[in-house]
């Protein structure tokens, strides 16, 4: 009977845990802004910086801001910024021109927050660490964080809240974990965004990591951050896979690849058909590799 009632009150502590665990997530504050808010980080040698600005924009239209040599790292540091904003998803461009201070070149995003402290506050609630502190740059305030599974993001904040246009297409922010902490990367996410599995699909098919004869769990997320894919893969990945940060939705991939390859980007990959989607990899000049998919019907 002892024994009973021992495993009675672990039980009820236990389920006590778990419920106040789930009450604290589910209080986070909403600290997204939108999806069009959303930047990948692009880090290119000094000398390929204008010759990516004209290929990337060349592919999906869109302009750069006018470019400007600043410090945005915590510690000294000096490189070229500016933001390319297309209808298929926004860069943050920089070329360093002193070595890049760690853990700085290893974010793949840009979020903007609505309150950075508040930000930082919910991010470590929903499991995150917080790799680099909030600290100031030219137009506002940033910090690094990561998620289980090694997925680092830069949030940020402005002084004076931008205004961007939405996308044409929300593109996919791409990332790859083990399965060993993929369960605890989306629901350290889910928590943090208030996002949605759309979905899960542990049979994916391995044409999507290069490996054609196997298969492979895929899940996709949406929030107001935007949209996530996220490929859970035992490592074994052929180049160029992994190294794609984003995913970008055309309408026409044919003619979005001619636009690529004559303004100086290389095909990777040549076009596939893979869960409703016909799919190609670029590297554009400078080394960035990214993903651009069309729906079969349209592309």
């Amino acid at each position: 009977m002892r024994k009973a009632s021992v495993l009675s009150v672990f039980a009820l502590s236990l389920s006590l845990l778990v419920a106040s665990a789930g009450a604290r997530e589910s209080v986070l504050p909403h600290v997204a802004v939108a999806p069009q808010y959303d930047t990948t980080h692009v880090y290119v040698d000094p000398a390929d910086v204008d010759r990516f600005v004209q290929s990337f924009t060349a592919t999906f239209g869109g302009q750069s801001t006018r470019q400007v040599v600043v410090q945005v790292t915590p510690t000294p540091s000096q490189t070229s910024s500016q933001l390319l904003q297309t209808p298929a998803g926004t860069v943050s461009l920089f070329g360093f021109r002193t070595p890049i201070p760690y853990p700085f070149g290893a974010e793949r995003t840009g979020y903007l927050v609505k309150d950075m402290d508040v930000a930082i506050r919910a991010a470590r609630a929903a499991g995150a660490d917080v790799l680099v502190a909030p600290f100031p740059d030219p137009i506002g305030r940033d910090a690094v964080i990561q998620w289980p599974g090694g997925v680092n993001m830069q949030l940020y904040w402005h002084t004076t809240a931008p205004d961007y246009k939405a996308f044409g297409t929300v593109p996919e922010n791409r990332v790859y974990v083990s399965p060993d902490r993929a369960d605890a990367f989306v629901h350290a996410f889910l928590a943090f965004s208030h996002g949605k599995v759309v979905s899960d699909d542990r049979q994916a098919p391995g044409v999507e990591i290069g490996r054609a004869n196997d298969r492979f769990r895929r899940i996709r997320i949406e929030s107001d951050f935007g949209r996530m894919s996220v490929q859970v893969t035992d490592g074994l990945l052929p180049w160029p896979y992994g190294r794609e940060m984003s995913g970008y939705e055309v309408a026409d991939l044919a003619a979005t690849l001619a636009k690529a390859t004559a303004s100086g980007a290389k095909l990777l990959v040549e076009p596939y058909e893979a869960d409703g989607r016909r799919i190609a990899m670029v590297s554009f000049p400078g080394g960035y590799i990214a993903e651009i998919h069309a729906s079969s019907k349209g592309g």
